[in-house]
């Protein structure tokens, strides 16, 4: 199964840039706009809470499931860090595969780099991270108070690659894709696991 989910997504991935360059020229266009300043550090704040908030709730839940006891709390701080896991093996490789470049690189006179952003463009990491715990939180708390706020910050963390000027819109929804794909296989996979051996 996930050699097939791979494989459908590699394809995707190449139809994706091979027939929307220009239409992701021109939607960024339209999201970034290089001489308007007002919300960049807004957006650059929100970009950069990525990795600290991704890394610091299965953390939170470790140490909380320690303190109290709580083998559920320990599980599911094991279940975002193997989803973490997976969904990063997967980003890097198709970033380095497809090798596509910024969109700073490919057209300096529509775009300029507002945040970082070394690596291949597509797929976009922050969104893809930022997709994967929003939907792991959903799943291992189904609760409209988690839900909401997980997937607004998500899409905020999102939205701001491109304002940025350091993704184009297919990198962003190849990025959420995948987030959404890797932590609801990994949260299949566990339950799986734990129906099967008891984990």
């Amino acid at each position: 199964m996930v050699k097939r989910y791979l494989n459908i997504l590699f394809f995707f991935s190449l139809a994706l840039i091979g027939k929307s360059q220009s239409c992701d020229v021109k939607l960024l266009q339209n999201l970034h706009t290089k001489h308007y300043t007002d919300f960049d550090t807004p957006f650059r704040l929100i970009s950069n809470t990525t990795t600290l908030i991704s890394l610091s709730i299965p953390a939170g839940l470790f140490v909380k499931g320690l303190i109290q006891d709580d083998s559920l709390s320990q599980r599911n701080a094991w279940i975002l860090s193997a989803t973490y896991f997976f969904n990063g093996a997967i980003t890097a490789s198709l970033k380095y595969f497809v090798n596509r470049p910024r969109p700073f690189d490919s057209y300096p006179e529509f775009f300029i780099k507002k945040s970082d952003g070394g690596s291949p463009s597509f797929p976009s990491g922050h969104t893809s991270i930022a997709f994967a715990t929003a939907t792991s939180l959903s799943l291992l708390y189904p609760k409209w108070y988690v839900i909401l706020p997980s997937y607004l910050w998500a899409g905020s963390v999102a939205y701001s690659r491109m304002h940025l000027g350091v993704h184009y819109p297919s990198d962003v929804l190849a990025g959420a894709a995948i987030g959404v794909a890797t932590a609801y296989i990994s949260y299949k996979a566990n339950r799986w696991l734990n129906k099967r051996y008891g984990y």
